[in-house]
């Protein structure tokens, strides 16, 4: 374990219930990251997705890899002080490729893996895959920006 929630707190802005990143279990600055989510029942969305029939929405997903490319982008820059990242926030900028393969429901451990297409400056374009028991559930190109807060 490289860092927890509670570190995962002190890099991301987000908290419950939009934090969608437990754990971060690899990283190689400027090139990869692996973490996960533990999907629970308890979660609000499944109030809604769907009463008796609870799916895991397939744009959480995307959010909860964009959050893993987000410590991996913080984490990678030149000056990665606690003061630097709390003084900068990740944009979304585009998603693309988004495929969904297959249900995710609770009781599941989302595993995202996050590989740098690009980086350019600010500019992270990645190569994001998630998947349940090793089988690939969801994937997209996504591209984001930091900047200043």
């Amino acid at each position: 374990m490289l860092y927890n929630v509670v570190d995962i707190q002190k890099i991301l802005p987000h908290r419950y219930p939009f934090l969608l990143v437990d754990r971060i279990t690899e990283l190689a600055e400027g090139e990869y990251i692996e973490g996960y989510k533990n999907v629970s029942i308890s979660e609000p969305v499944f109030q809604g997705h769907f009463p008796g029939h609870p799916i895991y929405p397939g744009v959480m997903i995307i959010e909860g890899m964009a959050q893993a490319g987000g410590v991996l982008a913080f984490k990678s820059m030149d000056d990665a002080s606690q003061e630097a990242i709390e003084n900068k926030v990740v944009y979304f900028m585009s998603i693309d490729k988004a495929k969904f393969r297959s249900p995710v429901t609770p009781g599941d451990q989302l595993v995202y893996k996050i590989n740098v297409i690009k980086n350019k400056g600010a500019v992270w374009h990645l190569d994001a895959k998630a998947y349940v028991d090793d089988k690939l559930v969801a994937q997209a190109e996504l591209k984001a920006m930091i900047v200043d807060k």
